[in-house]
């Protein structure tokens, strides 16, 4: 006869296998999404300086959406090319942050679905020996059950340092509908 504490470990033992089993194909299910993207750039001047020296950031973003089911994903993929004559210890940004959002689409209002902010301030501050400005920053997916068709989107958020502003908002162009 089985002790019910050797029952209890065989059921804890069951549960770990079938719920790492079921991470494993939910991680393979995600992998294999089809994703479909949109690129914009736009280059966006820096608002707290306006000294002699060229001072624009070429922003380059993605948005990418893909559907399983009725839930949808999305991700964005950030590039920038920032001035070098900032120098490498130089504050630019008070704040950046690229949001993702999953959008319902319908006639008339376009409600948002779910979104989520991605910091990027220390990411686009970061600089190369020469104090040169360039990055990449690809988002984590967010995932929310979409009735219909939806689509990925993805606004950047700049506050320049000094300029008093606070932040303003950067649309970019949406994923493809899903």
């Amino acid at each position: 006869m089985t002790s019910p504490y050797k029952q209890l470990l065989a059921v804890v033992a069951a549960g770990t296998v079938l719920a790492g089993t079921a991470t494993a194909a939910t991680a393979t299910a995600a992998s294999s999404l089809r994703y479909q993207c949109s690129t914009s750039t736009k280059g966006i001047d820096d608002a707290g300086y306006s000294g002699p020296w060229p001072d624009t950031w070429d922003v380059t973003v993605q948005v990418c959406a893909a559907r399983s089911g009725s839930t949808v994903h999305a991700y964005a993929d950030v590039r920038w090319d920032g001035p070098a004559f900032y120098g490498t210890a130089a504050e630019i940004l008070d704040g950046a942050k690229i949001r993702v959002q999953i959008m319902q689409s319908k006639t008339g209002t376009v409600p948002v679905v779910v979104e989520r902010d991605f910091p990027l301030k220390a990411r686009m501050e970061r600089t190369a020996s020469k104090g040169d400005h360039d990055g990449h920053f690809r988002t984590l997916t967010i995932s929310h059950r979409a009735a219909g068709s939806a689509y990925g989107d993805g606004v950047l958020f700049l506050d320049w340092h000094k300029d008093g502003r606070g932040y303003r908002a950067h649309d970019y162009a949406g994923s493809p509908t899903v």
